[in-house]
């Protein structure tokens, strides 16, 4: 058995989890998700915990049964307590802004970037350096997280652009003093 996969997931108070066919349905305080499953797995929901099972050992289940009971996981935390990425911005003269639901930011181009994120995502900058990106779907988060660095990717040698909060930068030595 796939070590992931065969864990039980436990539905905390407020949290209402149903099937219907192969789709799953999670709705919580936060929000309202929905994941279609594979036709190979198989979900039970029993008291408050949910059991992923797969039909055989075949290499496609195997794998199939694991990133299943992953995606539901990740489905459950997100209604229930939201997921969080944070940015920074490092450079001089580098700064974002939300103006109203979509966000200003400029890095040094002759001109500002606004970016509209989706419905779903809220955006928030405590400072103009950083940036906090929230709701409740994970994967949807970590894919705005990573659009907004692709604006200005930090560079190694003076580590200026937009990075994560918990990424560190490897920094290259410049060019040294000729002889």
């Amino acid at each position: 058995m796939s070590r992931i996969g065969k864990k039980l997931i436990e539905i905390p108070k407020g949290v209402n989890v149903s099937t219907e066919g192969q789709t799953v349905k999670v709705k919580g305080p936060k929000g309202e998700l929905q994941q279609k499953i594979h036709s190979n797995i198989s979900v039970e929901i029993k008291d408050n915990e949910i059991t992923v099972t797969r039909p055989n050992d075949s290499k496609e289940n195997k794998s199939l049964h694991g990133l299943t009971r992953a995606l539901i996981q990740n489905m459950v935390t997100g209604v229930d307590s939201s997921y969080k990425k944070v940015l920074d911005i490092v450079g001089v003269g580098y700064r974002a802004e939300v103006k109203g639901k979509n966000l200003l930011i400029n890095i040094g181009y002759s001109h500002p970037i606004f970016f509209a994120p989706p419905e779903t995502i809220t955006l928030e900058t405590p400072t103009q350096t950083q940036i906090i990106i929230s709701g409740v779907d994970k994967q949807l988060v970590g894919q705005v997280a990573a659009k907004i660095r692709s604006f200005r990717q930090p560079e190694p040698y003076k580590g200026k652009g937009i990075k994560y909060a918990d990424e560190h930068i490897r920094r290259k030595a410049g060019k040294t003093a000729g002889k």
